[in-house]
């Protein structure tokens, strides 16, 4: 007896039990299938977005999908966000505010004049170029700057990161922050018509693009004012951008000794100051130096309070309570920590680190090895294995070591070299990898809106940069399966740039990995990209790339959706062009095998599109050339060469294929219904094509029918057909020999179709009397002898010069030739003649009559 089952299970019944229930087992609230190995399958997530007129269905499994935009779905017109939603949306683009106590604020220094003069030059219209050392306090003036221009433009204040980003990056992050249009990416048309009416001050920080690209930034936005933060190296636009440029140089040493009171918060004592004045002198006055020289005096001050503040347990852990216990106070004297050198106090990151909890350590290598990128707070407790992890990037905000980058944190200038230096990166490819596997799992979670992956964007695309080149066994597949999980998020989320990015980087990864369903998931991507972006022909290279390996694997549904791609870039791009038409003896492309499954792009290592091969016969060729190709001219009389081309070559091929059969139809039937049907010889006919005795010869060779042999009645097939026309015999073989038909019953025998030297001939085998006495089938004699050339050329498609075979008459006369050619050659001359010369057949039953 089952011992959850309490009564009789005899024929599946079970007895009430006490409580008046059935005895049943409660079904358990979760599948219990991730317990054998066989995870819950998670939904997985499709998205629709709308870019131009297109409809692009981001599908995670095989593949975004585009089409045509269907009537009726089209997007509504983006609307413009109201101040309200403009204060969210920027909000929402903020870093977070770190975990722990409130950092001090700093005021802003020696920058009035240059405050003042941002915000005249705004207010009359013109665009500014701030230019500054990374640490020269940028980002604090164009936020002080930014906070007085509220009011000076019809679309507020909008503030924008230029760190990694491209000219189109920028104006759809502006398109966004200015209209509302959720699942909806406008085409590069209707964006720049979008942008050109809005009216806002645009405030970019870390601008990394210059020259053209930011004269084609500010020549798409003419109605924007914009405040650029950039680095001295960075090229100037050109000089129709009229944009104004604003140096910012270091702060003065009274400026410097204050802003270090600021962060120390106490008064400086006479060496501080001192070793404070050598600083500025090395550091040319940047604050960013400063704020991080306060933070080594605030560890300073801790240690000479506290001596254990910075031991194995750390001041920001609790000290367990097995622990030895505190030394008592120690003097005076050893309670006088030394000031940092000189050396530390310019490039203090390595110390501050030292003196910083085991999290916040641990948090610094993984941004070393994410390339100075920090991540979300709210992944630190899971990538450093600790549950109070998150309050390590309030630490190393006070520092001074992190500084702001749009909705995220960076390492700040100099720090990361300053780290790698240190020893931070001896393990970056073990932290890359662990932080790859992590964000490969969070993105693919169903609680993971594609807003927030794209948030992320940066650390993840840093994650496997970090992992490509990196030899190390499994590396290479870690940034395959972060590729492929958060790709689709990021198109979903309409952060095309990051998109691309981890796209390509997937697409390296796994030709790295030689995992070859993975490299063309990501060239299929790489080509919808494309084809939504408008660049046709690196789309139809990367679909075909994408088929051809996926016909490889035999990957269908993979497949179809690429050659339904292609077949909208076909479509978009008008279709393929007219192929040029080769000469007689150059080389000639063969018939197109890249749209086959299985054969590789010319873009890509592998055989090439186009076999080439030389013309040096004359074959019938067939290609898949289409039906508006131009008409090749007139072929020539002679012994000259012509390739048909094109539909004319298939017509023609096509044309004589078709008239050789109906006429052999022909000749069979005739064969099997003519002659008295009394008489059983008489269904044996023969072909050649006789004529009533009062017939007039023109003359012409070209109109006369050739003398040629009866078919065997059992095998009307198997004859070679003759070429008409000609003043030549032609015998259905080479062996020499006559194949003898069946006798008639009054001892008639058909001729064979070699004609003799005379006609009166005894001979059954020639056209003259039969042994009996009756007469054969009259025939008509041949104007000219056999061996007599014609007297007027032939007026037929040219073909190759037949080659002359002797063939044994049967009635001796070793004179007579046959004409061998090929099949295409006579079957095209036998559709030329028959064509000309209609009326010259006649009926043999009507003759034998």
């Amino acid at each position: 007896m089952d011992p959850t089952h309490q009564g009789s299970e005899e024929y599946g019944r079970h007895s009430d039990g006490a409580d008046g229930s059935d005895g049943r087992r409660r079904p358990s609230r979760e599948s219990g299938s991730a317990d054998f190995g066989q995870p819950t399958p998670q939904q997985v997530r499709i998205v629709q977005l709308t870019v131009g007129d297109l409809l692009l269905t981001v599908n995670p499994v095989d593949g975004s999908e585009v089409e045509t935009c269907p009537p009726g779905s089209q997007p509504d017109a983006p609307v413009r966000r109201t101040p309200a939603e403009r204060a969210d949306h920027e909000r929402a683009g903020a870093p977070p505010v770190p975990a722990g106590p409130p950092a001090p604020q700093l005021p802003l220094l020696e920058r009035h004049q240059e405050h003042e003069r941002l915000v005249g030059l705004l207010a009359r219209g013109r665009s500014v170029r701030l230019t500054g050392q990374a640490g020269s306090g940028r980002t604090a003036l164009l936020d002080a700057v930014a906070a007085d221009c509220t009011d000076l433009a019809p679309d507020g204040v909008v503030r924008l990161n230029g760190h990694r980003r491209t000219t189109a990056d920028l104006l759809y992050g502006l398109f966004d922050a200015v209209h509302r249009s959720p699942l909806h990416r406008p085409d590069p048309q209707e964006l720049l018509a979008l942008v050109r009416s809005i009216g806002a001050v645009v405030v970019i920080d870390d601008l990394e693009i210059g020259g053209a690209a930011l004269d084609e930034l500010l020549e798409a936005t003419p109605e924007c004012a914009f405040l650029l933060g950039t680095a001295p190296d960075l090229a100037a636009p050109g000089i129709d951008a009229h944009l104004e440029e604003v140096l910012l140089a270091g702060l003065g040493r009274s400026a410097s000794l204050e802003l270090l009171e600021k962060v120390v918060e106490r008064p400086l004592t006479e060496d501080e100051r001192n070793w404070a004045g050598d600083l500025w002198f090395e550091s040319e006055g940047l604050p960013l130096r400063f704020v991080q020289a306060g933070s080594l005096l605030r560890q300073r001050d801790r240690l000479n309070t506290d001596p254990e503040a910075f031991d194995e347990y750390d001041y920001f852990e609790p000290r367990p309570g097995d622990a030895p216990p505190v030394p008592e106070a120690p003097t005076a004297e050893t309670l006088d920590v030394p000031l940092p050198s000189l050396g530390e106090g310019a490039a203090p990151a390595v110390l501050l680190a030292s003196r910083l909890s085991e999290a916040a350590r641990e948090t610094l290598r993984f941004t070393v090895a994410l390339g100075g990128e920090v991540p979300h707070q709210a992944h630190l407790p899971a990538l450093v294995g600790d549950t109070h992890a998150d309050a390590a990037l309030g630490e190393l905000a006070g520092c001074g070591l992190l500084s702001p980058a749009g909705p995220r944190y960076r390492l700040a200038a100099g720090v990361l070299a300053q780290l790698e230096a240190g020893g931070y990166a001896e393990s970056a490819a073990t932290h890359a990898r662990t932080a790859a596997q992590h964000y490969a799992w969070w993105v693919s979670h169903p609680s993971v809106t594609p807003q927030r992956a794209v948030a992320e964007a940066d650390a993840i695309v840093a994650a496997m940069g970090r992992l490509i080149p990196d030899a190390e066994a499994g590396q290479a597949s870690a940034a395959v399966l972060l590729a492929r999980s958060a790709a689709p998020a990021l198109a979903a989320g309409i952060a095309w740039g990051a998109w691309e990015k981890a796209l390509r980087a997937g697409q390296e990864a796994a030709r790295i990995a030689g995992e070859v369903a993975e490299e063309a998931y990501f060239h299929h991507e790489l080509g919808i990209l494309a084809l939504c972006s408008g660049n046709l022909d690196r789309a139809r290279t990367e679909l075909e790339t994408s088929i051809s390996m996926r016909g490889a694997l035999a990957d269908k549904s993979g497949a179809v959706a690429g050659r339904r791609a292609l077949a909208l870039v076909a479509d978009r791009s008008g279709g393929l062009e007219t192929p040029v038409r080769s000469q007689v003896g150059d080389e000639v492309p063969a018939v197109r095998q890249d749209l086959l499954p299985g054969t590789p792009s010319a873009a890509f290592p592998g055989p090439p599109l186009f076999a080439r091969q030389t013309v040096e016969e004359d074959p019938t060729l067939i290609s898949s050339l289409p039906a508006t190709a131009p008409r090749s001219p007139a072929p020539k009389t002679g012994g000259g060469r012509a390739v048909l081309g094109g539909a004319r070559r298939n017509l023609a091929a096509a044309g004589a294929g078709a008239l050789l059969i109906a006429v052999l139809g022909t000749v069979v039937t005739l064969g099997l219904t003519a002659g008295d049907p009394e008489e059983p010889g008489s269904r044996n006919v023969t072909t050649e094509q006789s004529s009533p005795e009062d017939a007039t010869d023109d003359g012409s060779p070209a109109d006369e029918p050739d003398d040629g042999p009866a078919p065997d009645d059992g095998a009307p097939g198997n004859e070679a057909p003759t070429t008409p026309g000609s003043s030549e015999s032609a015998t259905p073989s080479t062996s020499g020999s006559p194949s003898p038909g069946p006798s008639s019953s009054d001892g008639s025998s058909p001729g064979t179709g070699e004609p003799s030297g005379d006609p009166t001939s005894d001979d059954p085998t020639s056209g003259g009397p039969s042994p009996s006495g009756k007469p054969t089938t009259p025939t008509k004699p041949p104007t000219t002898p056999p061996t007599t050339p014609p007297t007027t050329p032939p007026t037929e498609t040219p073909t190759t010069p037949p080659t002359e075979t002797p063939t044994e008459d049967p009635t001796g006369d070793p004179d007579t030739t046959s004409s061998a050619s090929g099949p295409a050659e006579s079957a095209t001359a036998t559709a030329t003649a028959s064509a000309d010369a209609p009326a010259e057949s006649e009926d043999p039953t009507e003759a034998a009559a």
